[in-house]
């Protein structure tokens, strides 16, 4: 692993952490709403870092700009049109089907522009995008990660099985990541889902999973993110074969 990979990797540890710090801090849901913005902001140099250390030789060629500018366009474009239908976002198959074909790197820096285009279209700017920017860029930065099956007969039909498995999960595991961004302060406090100051300690850690837990089984898991993940997996299927192909052949 080069200096630039290990460099993207801590990146992504550290908006892991600004993710996943109501279980670890001990904050009121008031001081968790102040806190978001911050947070938010805190995240825009690693997402710039991000960007200088994906824009290497492997994006020195013309084609690659051009094939990286088609592609964030699509995404941003499918990711637009599946705003106006709950959980029906084919974007995920534009992400995860060029990570694949056009590996990691490429596929983080491609999640990225899809989501700030996106963002900049429908004008959905707030403190709340750079947690979708970086859970969009690990969708297809771990599409890029899979591991590679052998070439045989049953290998493309294998593949694309593999991939809307991967969709489906990934599906589920980023509605869940996008909750915990407004969890805190989404509810007010005493309720069986909400969130409870003091998970500094063990008992509080214990609480709070499984209340953001049956949160987003309520909210957004049985519904929004159910139906991402049968439109992913029935777009994969679909074209899956076919654009692989094409990306691979453009990748040349």
């Amino acid at each position: 692993m080069d200096w630039r990979a290990l460099a993207l990797v801590a990146g992504s540890l550290a908006a892991v952490a600004a993710f996943a710090w109501p279980f670890f801090a001990p904050a009121l849901p008031s001081d968790a709403q102040r806190t978001v913005p911050y947070l938010a902001v805190a995240l825009v140099p690693v997402i710039v870092a991000g960007l200088t250390l994906a824009l290497d030789r492997q994006f020195a060629s013309a084609k690659a700009v051009a094939l990286l500018g088609v592609l964030g366009a699509i995404g941003a474009a499918t990711r637009v049109l599946g705003d106006t239908v709950g959980g029906v976002e084919p974007v995920f198959v534009v992400l995860i089907l060029a990570g694949r074909a056009l590996g990691a790197r490429f596929a983080f820096l491609l999640g990225i522009v899809v989501v700030t285009v996106s963002a900049v279209i429908t004008g959905g700017i707030g403190p709340w995008l750079p947690y979708q920017l970086f859970a969009c860029a690990w969708v297809g930065a771990g599409a890029g990660l899979l591991p590679r099956l052998r070439a045989g007969r049953w290998a493309r039909r294998a593949e694309v099985v593999m991939l809307a498995a991967y969709g489906a999960i990934v599906s589920w595991l980023v509605g869940a990541l996008l909750n915990l961004s407004f969890w805190p302060f989404a509810l007010a406090g005493g309720t069986s889902i909400s969130y409870a100051p003091g998970a500094a300690s063990f008992a509080g850690l214990l609480e709070n999973l499984k209340a953001f837990a049956l949160y987003s089984l309520a909210t957004s898991t049985l519904t929004w993110d159910t139906v991402r993940a049968i439109t992913t997996v029935i777009g994969i299927a679909a074209i899956g074969r076919p654009v692989l192909a094409a990306l691979r052949r453009a990748k040349l």
